[in-house]
């Protein structure tokens, strides 16, 4: 039988290095799908719900370097959307196929059309529609390349009629050329660079993923010219482990080290940072950025310079141009600072809470000991990403993923979807909101029929805990927040796995250490306490003169026992203040 359009795509496909596709079948797609099942090297994997496909494609896409997820015309397509936006701002290359009604049909509102190029332009590096057969090895290799190229989301419009139209050979290159160029300032730079630094006598470090590759090198850096060293939420795994100079994340999620080492430096170095929250970061301090984006520099802060390189090689070529500096004095007080912020934290984690009330810090706490040191972590958006963030220490072999550019609720369960399927022999555990999870149930399904040996464990506070203490600081009492939720265990029982209840705090440690030694999927519904709030690292008064009208809200409204339970559950954070 000869070769289709369909069969040309899944040979690109393999050779482009894709495993799975993250898909639910039907019409436009059956002959993508047939094409699959007769090469036998791409499985395909039947999700329940396009958007899930997505996170899980995003997923093993950050942690392999590519991955694909399709959708069939029309809903297909929509459903997809969310988790697109997901990859294509956390810059990973990801290869998404839209099959479409068939061409003749076109521009005529028939059944379940949708108009690709419109629809996906703003999730997208690169965005086209197949319409013969001629076109279709070109786009394909195109489609391939900008996503490893622009390291974003590439969409292939493919028609069910084009998909099983005779295949024709390309007339240019099919294959994919993958790069690795050295990318870093010019000598002249360096020299500038080099000088700023030397005459700077306090340094601040800051990192972001972008240096998540030049460990060593930000290690020697540190090292050399005596500087404390912060992390984004995204570098955190790839720069806390192994080095002394840390002194943690800084942002909302972060603490005091970090935020107040930046603001009494002379000099920040931001490494391969796109960090958001520009209300954080200092006004009169002399900052120079660094990244492989150009269009990156400067869109956060000030700038006394900014710069195109690869961290690894940019500090390579820099650190023989330092100076060895001698005064030790700001790098000791602010290591000195994250002492007493680490032993915060370690008070927080002994507050164990009670029945149906156990402290998320605790529980955290758990996780964190107990997990191999090689495990992936998936964390929803929320106060579970909160909890991640500041108990889940890196070790150099972990991974943590989530939604951190984009902020969609519901992403740890389908994430961890896609990490346990391209690593089976990693430990995988999805931390989840009860809100995220609710969202897209449906795909413990999917987690049962391939039986995927993922620890989910619900951090079930019965609320949306983040946008409860938006509200809050804000002056808000808050309002519709409160979720009535099902048994969760109950739930991963119906869809055929273990799921456990834990209401009480003694009960924490130990099935936590029975989950993650389980052989297969497990679902632990742990009852946190829904007052546990987490500080900022810098609490402006305006916040907290919103949060005292707040409570008198709360109280006037007749919710004094609330109002009770959040002081309570929260006194230890006076201390941060």
């Amino acid at each position: 039988m000869a070769k289709i359009v369909a069969d040309q795509l899944v040979e690109m496909l393999v050779e482009a290095g894709v495993k799975r596709v993250y898909a639910v079948t039907g019409d436009s797609l059956n002959f993508f799908n047939e094409a699959i099942r007769k090469d036998g090297r791409i499985k395909w994997i039947h999700v329940r719900h396009e958007e899930v496909g997505a996170y899980a494609a995003a997923a093993e896409a950050e942690l392999d370097g590519i991955a694909c997820c399709a959708g069939s015309c029309g809903p297909g397509h929509v459903h997809l959307i969310n988790g697109m936006y997901d990859a294509h701002r956390s810059h990973v290359p990801l290869i998404v196929i839209a099959s479409t009604i068939n061409t003749p049909e076109m521009g005529m509102g028939y059944f379940q059309e949708t108009n690709t190029i419109k629809l996906f332009d703003d999730c997208s590096c690169y965005n086209q529609l197949i319409t013969t057969a001629e076109q279709a090895p070109r786009i394909i290799q195109t489609a391939i390349q900008h996503a490893i190229g622009q390291k974003g989301v590439a969409v292939i419009g493919l028609p069910g009629d084009v998909s099983e139209m005779k295949a024709e050979e390309s007339i240019v290159s099919t294959q994919l050329f993958h790069v690795n160029p050295v990318i870093r300032p010019s000598d002249d730079e360096l020299d500038v660079l080099a000088k700023v630094i030397n005459s700077s006598k306090c340094v601040t470090v800051f990192c972001g993923i972008g240096a998540s590759g030049a460990h060593a090198e930000v290690v020697q850096l540190s090292q050399k010219i005596l500087a404390p060293v912060g992390y984004s939420f995204r570098g955190k795994m790839g720069i806390q482990h192994d080095n002394p100079y840390e002194i943690g994340m800084t942002g909302l999620l972060g603490q005091a080290a970090a935020y107040q080492s930046m603001h009494e430096s002379d000099l920040i170095l931001l490494l391969g940072t796109d960090f958001p929250y520009d209300k954080f970061l200092p006004t009169d301090n002399k900052i120079i950025q660094i990244d492989t984006a150009v269009e990156r520099l400067g869109r956060r802060a000030k700038l006394e310079m900014g710069l195109c390189g690869d961290i690894k090689h940019t500090l390579q070529a820099l650190l023989p141009l330092l100076e060895q500096k001698e005064d030790a004095s700001f790098l000791e007080a602010q290591l000195k600072i994250y002492e007493k912020v680490k032993d915060n934290m370690r008070s927080f984690m002994e507050e164990k809470g009670g029945e149906d009330t156990i402290q998320p810090e605790y529980l955290a706490h758990c996780i964190n000991e107990l997990a191999t040191d090689s495990g992936i972590f998936t964390v929803d958006t929320g106060m579970t990403c909160v909890w991640g963030a500041r108990f889940i220490t890196g070790t150099g072999k972990r991974q943590m993923l989530g939604s951190f550019n984009h902020g969609s609720m519901a992403n740890a369960m389908p994430m961890a979807i896609g990490a346990a399927l391209s690593h089976p022999e990693r430990q995988v555990i999805a931390l989840c909101g009860d809100g995220g999870l609710s969202m897209l149930l449906g795909d413990l399904a999917t987690i049962n029929q391939y039986q995927l040996p993922i620890k989910i464990i619900v951090f079930n506070n019965r609320a949306l805990g983040m946008v409860k203490l938006e509200m809050e600081v804000a002056g808000l009492p808050d309002n519709e927040t409160d979720m009535v939720n099902p048994d969760f265990a109950a739930i991963a029982q119906a869809m055929g796995f273990k799921g456990i209840n834990v209401r009480k705090p003694e009960e924490v440690r130990n099935a936590v250490e029975f989950a993650l030694s389980h052989p297969g999927p497990i679902l632990l519904n742990v009852f946190t306490n829904p007052n546990a709030l987490a500080m900022p690292p810098k609490v402006d008064f305006d916040q907290m003169v919103g949060m005292a009208k707040s409570m008198s809200k709360l109280m006037l409204g007749g919710k004094m026992q609330e109002v009770i339970d959040t002081i309570k559950s929260n006194y230890k954070h006076l201390k941060e203040l």
